[in-house]
């Protein structure tokens, strides 16, 4: 597997332009790129050589260069940045490219209904148009690649954009299910024509990638990095993370990406970007404060840096983007020597649900729930070891198969501790448990919403009253483990038959089955509380998955913190330097903006609300206590290179951060 090394400071810069657009790179000068790169901080910006439009930005045998450009851009920027010792990847569009979908329609994909499918549905709407990795495409865009690693083989890797394949049914598809026995009518079969397609894609735009050098740096980028797809990663050197918070991906789905990927073996780095909103937004501004935000979350992380830009089609940079830009790498930079190989350290696993196939939202709550308790945790898939942590929790969705079954018993045969929640636990089949709860399982409860009558040691701090639960628990009957609280049934479910109030009925009486099971090193929770907190974010919800969390790990937890809630913290090693390196961030959030059809013409996209990071309110007194496996002898503020008082007591380091704004470092050295 790669051990490609990023750097920290890249800028990902979009060049999307019609080919209505005249004067394409005529106001490009090499000192006033690189001034915009110098003040920016920035030491790796990716180039354009094909965009979604389909146009090359450099003389090319094999595309079409764009028909306003006069030269070489892409050299021009390549040779400009390395002259100030800045890297350059380079930007490949694959799986859109309007021109080709112009010139060859038979490349596109169809769907089952016989329309194009792609970013556009009616054909007076504006969008990109997707091709199709089964068609003859491939060919063309290979060709692109070995073009352009030939033309630039002293660029720094190459960015390929859009990888993704839909059921298609265009003549090749159709050709490949009917040889390969597939039925074009169900779309299971579909999905395996796609996945094929997909898999011959990365063979093949690697190969030529890599074609002239072995170790040419690839990336493939969908969005997101899908947990649990280990099968592509052979083709990756290294992973970028996009996600813009303001652009739809919110401030709570990078961390979690990044808790996945910590551990996996390549470097990674986090993309969001410049924009008040997503890609494509000219004039836009993100406060600086978000960037440096959004920046020390990142490191926090584990995570290399790339802020998304958009380069005007006259080829000048915009100056007010760089000093933004700036403001939060000019930090990155003085940061960077306490980042670098730094490992985290986490004290709680939790396994994906998304990598078993049952969606992100579990994922996505319990995270949630653990970001906001100040919990150490990681994101890990079945392949992963899960001997380093002190507790797993399968949340929600997790049903066990026979491979499952044996490697979570090996887990608690070794002494780790196992949280439960919904159906995780049971057999695919549904017909009980494969995990020894302690309890047999009845099936899922008939109420919809039921009411969680919690046992004192689980409840909320401020609820003593049955709590609302809107998704429907698992009936369990307790045997060897020990029933904690009640689950409590409506009067009846809302019907138009008989329904009471505005939403549902009042709590009523016990169903016999208790909200919760604990047998040994395994606590089971009958309600999948991380979707419910995931749907609604009530602090009691996560109140009460925190006690639970907390009752099963007892005194494990290697931090404890008063930060609140909308603070985040994280802790990583540095072997080398015999260092730990705790992260404290705080920013306050606002929702701002609403759901609003701007242009009936279309002519601008429907406006959404943005989580927006405006406001930077200092902490004060802000007081960590730490359990570690070494003795600590000195403890500083960094970058400051201040030293912090600190007390030692019955193995833990007790510190009182007397002050930060955004982002705090502590070094606590061996």
């Amino acid at each position: 597997m790669s051990r490609y090394e990023l750097r920290f400071r890249q800028v990902h810069l979009d060049f999307h332009t019609s080919p209505h657009i005249p004067g394409i790179g005529e106001a490009f000068e090499r000192t006033q790129w690189q001034e915009a790169l110098r003040l920016g901080h920035v030491d790796s910006i990716t180039c354009f050589s094909k965009c979604h439009h389909g146009w090359s930005y450099h003389p090319t045998e094999v595309g079409r260069m764009h028909p306003h450009l006069r030269f070489d851009l892409l050299r021009a920027q390549i040779e400009a940045s390395k002259e100030i010792g800045v890297n350059v990847p380079v930007y490949i569009s694959a799986g859109v490219d309007d021109l080709a979908a112009s010139e060859h329609p038979e490349w596109r994909e169809i769907s089952i209904a016989g329309a194009y499918q792609g970013w556009t549905g009616p054909i007076n709407q504006p969008g990109f148009k997707t091709m199709c990795f089964n068609t003859p495409y491939l060919d063309y865009l290979c060709r692109q690649i070995e073009e352009v690693v030939r033309l630039f083989p002293e660029c720094d890797g190459i960015f390929l954009d859009i990888i993704s394949q839909g059921e298609c049914c265009c003549r090749w598809c159709l050709e490949y299910m009917e040889a390969s026995g597939l039925d074009a009518e169900r779309a299971e079969d579909r999905q395996t024509c796609a996945r094929a397609a997909l898999m011959r894609y990365f063979e093949r735009s690697t190969a030529a990638a890599r074609s002239l050098r072995p170790d040419m740096p690839v990336f493939h980028n969908s969005g997101h990095i899908t947990r649990g797809r280990r099968d592509i990663l052979p083709f990756f050197s290294h992973l970028e993370l996009e996600s813009l918070p303001t652009g739809g991906w919110g401030y709570d789905h990078f961390p979690l990406s990044a808790k996945y990927c910590q551990n996996l073996p390549l470097d990674f780095l986090g993309m969001t970007g410049k924009f008040h909103t997503t890609w494509g937004e000219f004039g836009g501004y993100k406060h600086p404060n978000a960037l440096r935000y959004e920046c020390a979350q990142a490191l926090a992380n584990g995570a290399k840096l790339s802020i998304g830009d958009q380069l005007h089609p006259s080829g000048e940079m915009d100056l007010t983007t760089y000093r933004i830009i700036g403001e939060a790498y000019a930090e990155v930079e003085a940061k960077e020597p306490f980042c670098r190989h730094a490992k985290p350290v986490a004290d709680i696993a939790v396994l994906s649900s998304e990598a078993e196939g049952r969606g992100a939202g579990p994922d996505t709550g319990a995270g949630r729930v653990l970001l906001e308790e100040h919990l150490l945790f990681t994101l890990v898939d079945r392949e992963m070891d899960f001997a380093p942590y002190k507790m797993l929790i399968l949340p929600d969705l997790i049903l066990v198969d026979g491979q499952l079954q044996r490697k979570l018993q090996e887990y608690l045969a070794g002494g780790g501790r196992v949280l439960l929640t919904g159906r995780s636990g049971l057999r695919p089949d549904l017909s009980g448990f494969a995990v020894d709860i302690g309890a047999s399982y009845e099936g899922e409860s008939p109420h919809q919403p039921d009411y969680l009558e919690a046992p004192e040691s689980l409840r909320p701090s401020f609820v003593e009253s049955p709590l609302v639960m809107y998704h429907r628990s698992q009936q369990v009957r307790p045997e060897k483990g020990e029933g904690l609280g009640w689950i409590r049934a409506p009067y009846f479910n809302r019907t138009w038959r008989h329904y009471c109030s505005h939403q549902h009925a009042p709590v009523a009486g016990r169903t016999g089955y208790p909200a919760a099971v604990r047998s040994g090193n395994v606590l089971y929770l009958a309600h999948p509380i991380f979707s419910i907190y995931h749907a609604l974010g009530a602090v009691a919800y996560r109140e009460y998955a925190a006690r639970a969390i907390r009752s099963l790990l007892r005194d494990g937890e290697t931090l404890h913190t008063d930060l609140p809630s909308g603070a985040r913290v994280t802790l990583t090693r540095q072997e080398t330097e015999r260092r730990w390196v705790l992260h404290l961030l705080y920013a306050p959030r606002n929702l701002r903006g609403a759901q609003i059809q701007i242009s009936p013409e279309g002519y601008v996209r429907d406006s959404y609300p943005v989580e927006v990071i405006e406001d930077l309110v200092p902490l004060h007194d802000v007081t960590v206590e730490l359990r570690l496996p070494r003795a600590v002898s000195a403890v500083t503020l960094e970058p400051q290179g201040q030293p912090l008082p600190f007390e030692t007591a019955d193995g833990s380091v007790r510190l009182t951060v007397p002050e930060f704004t955004c982002h705090q470092m502590i070094c606590l050295k061996d």
